[in-house]
C-alpha cells in the first residue's frame, strides 16, 4: 500500500511541476498574422527573453538542444513558402552543457513563416517549437500555437479575421506568457484618462488550447481599459516590506509549534535523555559535553533548514504563489496529508530504510569531532521520521503554498530550533531531566490528535481543488459539518469517552481532558456556521460564503456585482462609478480571512456601495477563467499575489493606492477614495 501511495504521490508531483511551469516561463511570445502581398501572408512570432536566458536559433547540429522550428498541422488553401526565418542579434558561442558551438538569441528575436494563399478561403494551424536555457539549466522544449482562418487577401482590402487560440482578430498580436495570452493591440486613452498612448493588452488564456470566453467589447469599445497601469500603481503605492517581515516571523513561529509537537512524540522524546547522557559520558569534562550538545543542536537546525531550502530550490521562488492556487497541487497535498494522518492513527509505520540510519550510526562511531556529531543529528532525523515526517509534511505544504519563497527555509528553521533546543538545555542542566515527563500513553494520544488535525487541514486542500474545477462537492456548510464531526470526535477521544482498539481504560491525563473540552467547545462554536453564521475564527480555511447552501443565519453577505472585468467596466462607464477589483482565489487563506474580518464589516459594506465591485478568481479552472484573471492581474497591474485590491476610474486608470492583505477594516476604509 505504501509503495502504491508513493507512486501516486510522485506522479502527482511531476504533473504539478509541469502545470506550474507555464506560469514561470522566462520567454514571452506574441503571435500575429500579417499581409505581405495580395497572395502572401506571414505568421510572425515575436519573443521577449528575460535577462540571463537565451532561445536557440534554427537548424542546429544534431545532438544539441531543440532548434526553433515550425510544425504545420493544417494547411488548407495555403502553402508554406520557404522555411522559418528569423530577425535578431544572433550570437554564436561554445556551450559547455552540450559541448558544441551553438547559435542563440538573447533579449529578443522574431521568427516568421510565409504562406502563399492558393484558395478563396484558407486555414493554417500549427505551432512554433523552441528551447530556452540559462547558464545553469534548460527548460523542456515549449510550443507556441497559431490557428488562423481567412479569405484570400486579394478578395478584400480589409484586414481579414483569423482565429488565434483565445480569439484575437487577424493582424493583432497574442501575448504569450509561458504558453499564450490573447489579444494585444494598440490603444489610446480617452480625453479624461491619462495622457499619451499606451500598449493595451487584453489578457486571455495562459494555457494553450483552452477557450477564451472573455468578451471583446473592450477592443471595439474602449481598448484603453486593457492598458497596463503598473507604473501608475507604483507611483501611488507606499512600498512597505513590513508585512513580508511579519509573515516570515509568523511562519517561523508556526515552525516552532510544529517542532514542539514533534518533540513530544514517542520517536523523539525518549531519545533526549539517552543523547544527553551520551554527551556527558563521552567527554572528559562538562564543558566539552555542553559544546558537543550545542553542536548537535546546530546540526539538527542545519539538516532541517537544508530541507526547507531544497523545497524552494525545487519549485523556485516564482512558483510559490502558483502552488497555492493550483488545483492539481491541492489534490496532491490532500492525498499526502491523508496518507500522513493514517500513519499517525497507526495503520502503518512511515519509516525510512533502516540501512540509512545504520550506515550513519556506524559512520558516526568511526568518525571523530564535529563530523561525528553532525552524523548523529542526521541519524536522529532518520530514525524519528515515523513521527516527524507527517508534521514536516504538513508544515512544508503550508509553507510552500504561502506565496513567499523564503517560507520553507524560515519555517524549517523554527521547527529545528524547537526540536534541537531541549537537547542543549538538558545538556546544560542535566538535573532537569529528572523533572521531565516520562514516556507513556500520552504520546499516543498526541499522535492521534495530530492525525485528526492533518485530516482537517487535508480537507481544506480538497476544497480548493473542488472550487477550482466547480465540482460542487464541498460547500461551506458541508465543509463545516465535517469539521464539527472531526473535532467533536477528537474531543470525545481526548476526554476518554471514545477510545481506539487496544487502548486500556486508564483515566486520561488532566491536560488531555482539558484539551478535549476545548475541542468540543470548538465544534459547538462552528455549528451556527453550518447555517451561514460568519465563524470568523475558521474563515481562513473554509470555502467562501458564496458556496453556502443552508441559510439559517440572516446576516447580509458581501457579494461582488461582477466576476468579469469587461462587463464590470462597461457598467462602471454607464453608471459613472469608480471600480474596485478584488483579485482573490479559492485556495487563498488570507482572502477568506479578509472577507470575514474586513469586507463583512458594516462600515466597509457601506463604502463598497460607492463602487462597482468586481471579484476575479485567479484559480478558477473552468473555461480558463482563472488563467485569464491571473493574466489581467500580472499584465495589467503588475501583481501576482492575492488578495489584491485595485481602484480604477471608469476609463481603467488607477485612482488610489492598491491594497493587499489586512484584517483592520479602518485601514482598508482609509485607502478607499470614495
Amino acid at each position: 500500500m505504501i509503495k502504491n501511495a508513493i507512486v501516486i504521490i510522485v506522479s502527482l508531483l511531476i504533473t504539478m511541476i509541469n502545470d506550474t511551469k507555464a506560469q514561470n516561463n522566462p520567454v514571452r511570445f506574441t503571435v500575429s498574422q500579417n499581409k505581405i502581398s495580395s497572395s502572401v501572408v506571414s505568421v510572425t512570432f515575436r519573443a521577449t527573453i528575460e535577462k540571463g536566458w537565451h532561445v536557440y536559433s534554427t537548424a542546429l547540429p544534431p545532438g544539441g538542444p531543440t532548434p526553433a522550428s515550425l510544425n504545420i498541422e493544417l494547411s488548407k488553401g495555403a502553402k508554406a513558402e520557404g522555411g522559418l526565418t528569423f530577425e535578431g542579434n544572433e550570437k554564436s558561442a561554445y556551450d559547455q552543457n552540450f559541448m558544441m558551438t551553438l547559435r542563440f538569441f538573447e533579449s529578443s528575436v522574431t521568427f516568421s513563416q510565409k504562406f502563399k494563399i492558393t484558395g478563396d478561403d484558407y486555414h493554417i494551424k500549427g505551432y512554433l517549437e523552441y528551447a530556452a536555457c540559462n547558464d545553469q539549466m534548460c527548460l523542456p522544449p515549449d510550443e507556441v500555437p497559431f490557428d488562423f482562418k481567412g479569405t484570400a487577401p486579394s478578395a478584400s482590402t480589409a484586414a481579414k479575421q483569423a482565429t488565434v487560440p483565445g480569439g484575437s482578430p487577424a493582424g493583432e498580436k497574442a501575448t504569450v506568457p509561458g504558453d499564450f495570452v490573447t489579444g494585444e493591440k494598440e490603444a489610446t486613452a480617452p480625453n479624461d484618462s491619462v495622457t499619451g498612448e499606451k500598449e493595451a493588452t487584453v489578457p486571455g488564456d495562459s494555457v494553450a488550447g483552452e477557450k477564451d470566453t472573455l468578451s471583446t467589447t473592450a477592443l471595439t469599445g474602449n481598448p484603453s481599459l486593457w492598458a497596463p497601469v503598473i507604473d501608475e500603481l507604483k507611483a501611488l503605492s507606499d512600498d512597505n516590506d513590513a508585512s513580508t517581515d511579519k509573515s516570515l516571523w509568523y511562519i517561523f513561529f508556526i515552525g516552532i509549534l510544529g517542532g514542539l509537537a514533534a518533540l513530544f512524540t514517542p520517536c523523539v522524546w525518549p531519545v533526549i535523555p539517552m543523547t544527553v547522557s551520551f554527551f556527558l559520558k563521552r567527554s572528559d569534562n562538562r564543558a566539552h559535553a555542553i559544546r558537543d550538545a550545542i553542536t548537535y543542536g546546530i546540526g539538527i537546525i542545519a539538516i532541517y533548514m537544508t530541507l526547507g531550502l531544497a523545497v524552494t530550490a525545487i519549485f523556485g521562488p516564482n512558483a510559490m504563489n502558483a502552488l497555492s492556487t493550483n488545483a492539481i497541487v491541492n489534490i496532491f497535498f490532500f492525498l499526502l496529508l491523508v496518507f500522513f494522518a493514517l500513519s499517525f492513527f497507526g495503520l502503518f509505520d512511515l519509516t525510512l530504510p533502516s540501512s540509512w540510519s545504520t550506515a550513519l550510526d556506524k559512520k558516526a562511531s568511526a568518525t571523530g569531532g564535529v563530523i561525528s556529531i553532525f552524523l548523529m543529528a542526521a541519524t536522529l532525523a532518520i530514525v524519528s521520521f515515523s513521527c516527524t515526517g507527517p508534521i514536516i509534511g504538513l508544515l512544508l505544504v503550508d509553507f510552500a503554498t504561502s506565496g513567499c519563497y523564503a517560507a520553507p527555509a524560515m519555517g524549517m528553521a523554527g521547527f529545528a530550533v524547537a526540536l534541537a533546543l531541549p537537547f542543549t538545555i538538558f545538556a546544560l542542566f542535566p538535573a532537569m531531566l529528572k523533572k521531565a515527563p516520562k514516556s507513556g500513553a500520552w504520546m499516543n494520544i498526541l499522535k492521534v490528535t495530530l492525525g485528526v488535525l492533518e485530516l482537517a487541514f487535508a480537507l481544506k486542500f480538497l476544497s480548493v481543488a473542488d472550487m477550482a474545477y466547480g465540482w460542487g462537492l464541498l460547500s461551506r456548510d458541508t465543509f463545516l459539518t465535517i469539521w464539527v464531526i472531526l473535532f467533536a470526535l477528537l474531543g470525545l477521544y481526548l476526554t476518554g469517552v471514545v477510545r481506539l482498539p487496544k487502548e486500556g481504560r486508564k483515566r486520561r491525563p488532566w491536560l488531555s481532558i482539558a484539551a478535549g473540552i476545548v475541542s468540543i467547545a470548538f465544534a459547538i462554536y462552528m455549528i451556527p456556521g453550518i447555517g451561514g453564521a460568519p465563524c470568523k475564527l475558521v474563515s481562513a480555511f473554509t470555502p467562501p460564503m458564496s458556496t453556502q447552501r443552508l441559510h439559517w443565519y440572516k446576516g447580509e453577505e458581501v457579494k461582488a456585482r461582477f466576476t468579469d472585468y469587461d462587463e464590470a467596466m462597461t457598467a462602471a462607464k454607464k453608471e459613472k462609478k469608480p471600480v474596485l477589483i478584488d483579485f482573490t482565489g479559492y485556495g487563498c487563506v488570507n482572502c477568506r480571512k479578509m472577507e470575514a474580518y474586513v469586507l463583512d464589516d458594516d462600515s466597509v459594506k457601506a463604502r463598497l456601495q460607492n463602487y462597482v465591485f468586481i471579484e476575479l478568481f485567479v484559480d478558477d479552472k473552468r473555461d480558463g477563467i482563472g488563467d485569464r484573471n491571473s493574466a489581467i492581474q500580472r499584465e495589467q497591474f503588475g501583481a501576482n499575489a492575492q488578495p489584491f485590491f485595485v481602484q480604477l476610474n471608469e476609463w481603467g486608470n488607477p485612482i488610489g493606492e492598491p491594497m493587499a492583505f489586512t484584517t483592520d477594516p479602518l485601514e482598508f476604509i482609509n485607502l478607499l477614495k470614495y
